[in-house]
């Protein structure tokens, strides 16, 4: 009832396109408050901060974000101070605005609408440009699905891509990305005490024990329905409600704004960023678009990199002020000032242990060759065995007593690996440094005795004192192997030939006497979905379904190709 009063009210107030809520003069700023009344007659907040005494028509440095914080005018505020007009909005639900928050749905259109009213201002120049990270990184791409006139480049850091890399990747859905649905929704702003509470692990433990349905979850909280969360389960595919959020194939050819993405080989983020990326160069005949990347994680590559990541102290070269190179990239494009120095070349990637940036014209260049190895009895082998043979492996469902998991970024150097029933596979010692440059890929060829199964493949550097270096993992489900769109199940009992593309970018110089190592393993925790392989819909799957044990069969023709740079 509340909610409906408020709605009613605010319509009865605001019948035009928007409406200033509080201007105010604030030291040597003029800031504003809109509520902006989208074309299909939602409602947004926009703030706005300018210079005072600024008479001139200024571009729009502008964010969208579901992030609504207090602190966000110092965001806007330093665009002002920088030349331009600072301007924050957010999604539907957020700050002022009425309703109930849904993340990613409705936010490329809603920015379109921002933008159109942006350029309509007296302050504006009829230019625009975004920025930001994570969240922050997928609303530009959202606004490019349509992209409006006045939006002239953007900078997405670490940006998200729903349905890709959240809340699922490769087609399983992780846990983690639950409690943020109520971070972001419990109120107009962010609820951190909730979202950085003991519960959450407790109550994936809780889900993880009983081999209960994972639809379930927002159930086991006791807070009613959670209608994010609903959304996200009833789409295990990469399916329209997914394409609606973000540019889909051919889409990316009209993006012909230049782009500058930012991410990094520990970015939970990577995988969607080096979608749009790919996807741009796929399907864009001149796309304008630069890439920097190094040994940072989510947050770090964003604008602020640590200078010890993880245990991992970065090289002295990776240690540069992305947040200064954002503004030099925006006085490149809207003041004619040089382009950034940095930027050498189109990509641009430093290798972790060399201390050395590299520029190269694309993401292809990050590697000139390609190391096969076979997963042949608990070695790498280079060479393709004479004979087939097997690795054989059990997965009992049932027992919680264990648990799988890709999650291994808590630190980056191990003294041991917790292998738990991985299988293990490791190289020859290296007779010469090596630079592993690039994503690593494979083919698994495997038998199972069910429709399915989730798995990971991990990769580590095993140095010459023995410990052990983390660098990249992929993670998928095998029904989905050659198209994210449309499911295949397995058929128990036949040879299945299981290709994976899709995993983290890296680099790294190893060490002569070092051994690639490999840690392949089915998916069994309680940080993401468990595939019981009957073939219905994962999160409809309980401990019911696994009355029979997983057996697999990985024959030693299966192979991963490491690219490197020599």
């Amino acid at each position: 009832m509340r909610k409906f009063f408020s709605l009613l009210l605010l319509c009865l107030i605001f019948g035009s396109i928007a409406s200033a809520q509080n201007k105010k003069a604030a030291g040597p700023y003029l800031r504003d408050s809109v509520l902006l009344k989208t074309h299909d007659g939602a409602f947004v907040t926009v703030m706005i901060a300018r210079k005072k005494g600024v008479t001139e028509k200024l571009p729009t440095i502008f964010q969208f974000t579901i992030y609504a914080r207090r602190s966000d005018t110092s965001k806007i505020q330093e665009a002002a101070d920088r030349g331009y007009v600072g301007v924050m909005a957010y999604t539907r639900g957020k700050w002022n605005s009425p309703g109930e928050p849904l993340a990613y749905e409705t936010d490329g259109r809603d920015a379109y609408d921002v933008i159109d009213w942006i350029s309509k201002q007296p302050w504006s120049d009829g230019r625009v440009g975004m920025y930001g990270g994570s969240y922050n990184g997928f609303t530009q791409w959202a606004a490019t699905k349509k992209l409006h006139p006045a939006l002239k480049t953007i900078v997405p850091s670490a940006a998200v891509a729903p349905g890709l890399d959240v809340p699922m990747t490769n087609n399983v859905q992780m846990s983690f990305v639950f409690s943020w649905t109520y971070y972001t929704s419990n109120n107009k702003f962010l609820d951190e005490k909730d979202y950085n509470g003991p519960q959450w692990n407790q109550l994936y433990w809780k889900w993880y024990n009983a081999g209960l349905a994972y639809h379930s979850l927002d159930s086991l909280t006791g807070r009613g329905v959670n209608h994010m969360f609903g959304h996200w389960v009833a789409h295990p595919t990469y399916d329209q409600y997914w394409q609606n959020m973000i540019p889909y194939k051919k889409e990316f050819a009209d993006i012909n704004i230049p782009v500058l993405t930012t991410t990094g080989y520990y970015d939970g983020g990577q995988i969607g960023g080096m979608y749009y990326y790919r996807e741009h160069l796929k399907y864009n005949a001149n796309p304008n678009h630069y890439v920097i990347i190094g040994p940072y994680g989510h947050f770090g590559s964003q604008g602020h990199p640590d200078s010890v990541f993880n245990g991992y102290r970065i090289d002295d070269v990776a240690r540069i002020n992305i947040h200064e190179i954002i503004y030099k990239w925006f006085d490149y494009i809207f003041k004619n000032k040089p382009k950034p120095a940095f930027l050498k070349d189109k990509f641009n990637f430093e290798v972790m242990g060399s201390n050395e940036w590299k520029h190269v014209p694309s993401l292809k260049q990050m590697s000139n060759d390609t190391l096969k190895f076979y997963l042949d009895n608990s070695r790498l082998n280079p060479a393709k065995p004479l004979k087939k043979a097997f690795a054989s492996q059990r997965v009992n469902f049932a027992n919680r007593d264990s648990i799988s998991s890709y999650y291994f970024l808590n630190q980056l150097i191990y003294d041991t690996l917790n292998t738990g029933s991985s299988l293990v596979f490791k190289s020859d010692p290296l007779t010469q440094p090596l630079t592993v440059s690039g994503a690593f890929s494979g083919v698994l060829k495997t038998i199972i005795n069910k429709k399915d199964m989730d798995y990971h493949v991990v990769m580590f550097e095993e140095m010459p004192d023995g410990k052990y270096f983390y660098l990249t993992y992929f993670m998928g489900r095998a029904s989905y192997a050659t198209n994210p769109e449309k499911r295949h199940l397995l058929k128990p009992g036949q040879m299945e030939t299981i290709p994976f593309t899709n995993s983290y970018i890296t680099s790294r110089q190893f060490s002569k006497g070092s051994r690639i190592v490999i840690l392949l393993n089915i998916n069994k925790s309680p940080f993401e979905q468990i595939n019981y392989g009957t073939g219905k819909n994962v999160s409809d799957e309980t401990i019911r379904d696994a009355k029979e044990p997983l057996q697999i069969k990985w024959f030693n023709d299966s192979y991963i190709n490491v690219p490197v740079l020599r």
